[in-house]
């Protein structure tokens, strides 16, 4: 199993800044390009991301769903047309929309694509954020729909008419006349007691947030368990922020600036609304730094910085790049293999990865033909 890299488009907006773009400007992008640090996801900057990662070797990009995103289905076949090997890993919502017409548009997209789409079903933790789309089921009922749904995906995948009788969705001769080729890999997150057998029957990667490895493993052991159950197995994956420098000092300054930026009121504000979450994985995040900037540093080179403003993903790989691909390869070692990452700004933060942390990684054995995806060797590491 070798290390599997994917890198993430801000389309909510980017920057140098934790706090997000609709923090200060709710829908308004022209506020937006007036705060400092705060760049707008227009076509033309989140194009450069993907190219960049792209470049670098990054396998794929995942796009967020959401109120204050752009749409990722539309946004990243766009961005298809600026890229040629590109995967995008999908971020949407089941329940949403129709099982039959996701798996549907799923066959268009890998047909206009030629195979460059990854899913990322994302049930939903919020039910605030839920009930903004039109949806009133409470936390462990969505995750029984998803249950449904991805049923139905897949069996209108077979390319034959399907049924399904369910509590949440009833199909007649369901059916996608062209099934998508290759089927695109389910990627699949959730911490609480509901989504673990929803995972296990469905997914293909189960995606967790960042925590420190020892509790990194408890979910993979949980999951691995409850996939035996099935008669399946899953992979694995991580989804962390990352802040790589040719020093691990100046890896430290710069996660420090980032908090800078963050006064009192704002960390307060934020907890606020985080807490009241459903999310289990939000809980998690939330508890592995209660609010406090004090000992963000929750596991040698793991940092917990990010969680203090930003829902969702909230720990960041901090060091020299060596000490970053350590830490990496302490993950690989309880089997994650594939490592969702970010960075503020995105453009800038890809390249210092890229340049810095993947010549580590494969100088280690842990990435599968390295170099083939520029078509140029690597540069060493520890220079930029």
């Amino acid at each position: 199993m070798t290390v599997r890299l994917h890198w993430f488009l801000p389309t909510g907006g980017d920057g140098r800044t934790l706090v997000d773009r609709h923090a200060y400007a709710p829908n308004d992008l022209g506020a937006a390009r007036k705060v400092s640090g705060v760049r707008p996801p227009d076509i033309e900057y989140l194009a450069q991301i993907a190219k960049a990662a792209e470049h670098l070797g990054f396998e794929a990009v995942l796009t967020p769903t959401g109120t204050w995103c752009e749409d990722a289905w539309l946004t990243t076949v766009a961005l298809a047309q600026h890229t040629e090997r590109l995967k995008f890993l999908v971020a949407f919502r089941p329940g949403l929309l129709s099982p039959t017409l996701a798996a549907q548009m799923a066959a268009t997209y890998q047909r206009l694509t030629r195979g460059r789409l990854l899913l990322n079903v994302v049930t939903g933790g919020d039910s605030a954020e839920q009930r903004r789309f039109g949806d009133r089921l409470d936390h462990d009922r969505r995750y029984a729909r998803t249950d449904e749904f991805l049923s139905v995906v897949r069996g209108v995948w077979q390319g034959r008419p399907y049924d399904f009788d369910g509590v949440h969705y009833r199909v007649e001769g369901g059916l996608t006349a062209l099934p998508p080729d290759p089927v695109p890999p389910l990627f699949f997150g959730g911490s609480s007691p509901a989504a673990g057998p929803v995972a296990a029957r469905h997914a293909d990667v189960y995606l967790t947030w960042g925590e420190p490895p020892a509790q990194v493993k408890e979910k993979i052991d949980w999951i691995r368990s409850l996939a035996g159950a099935e008669g399946r197995t899953v992979r694995f994956g991580v989804r962390l922020h990352t802040i790589s420098r040719d020093s691990s000092a100046d890896a430290w300054a710069t996660a420090n600036r980032l908090l800078d930026d963050l006064d009192a009121d704002t960390v307060a504000a934020a907890q606020a609304a985080l807490g009241r979450s459903e999310s289990v994985g939000q809980q998690r995040m939330l508890a592995l730094h209660g609010g406090s900037r004090a000992d963000l540093e929750i596991h040698p080179n793991l940092w917990a910085g990010v969680g203090l403003v930003r829902g969702g993903a909230g720990t960041a790989l901090v060091g020299s790049h060596s000490e970053v691909a350590n830490l990496i390869e302490e993950y690989h070692s309880l089997g994650i293999e594939h490592f969702v990452l970010s960075g503020y700004p995105h453009l800038e933060e890809a390249y210092w990865f890229g340049e810095g942390v993947i010549p580590e990684l494969a100088a280690r054995g842990l990435l599968a033909d390295a170099g083939a995806a520029t078509g140029a060797p690597f540069l060493v590491a520890g220079g930029r």
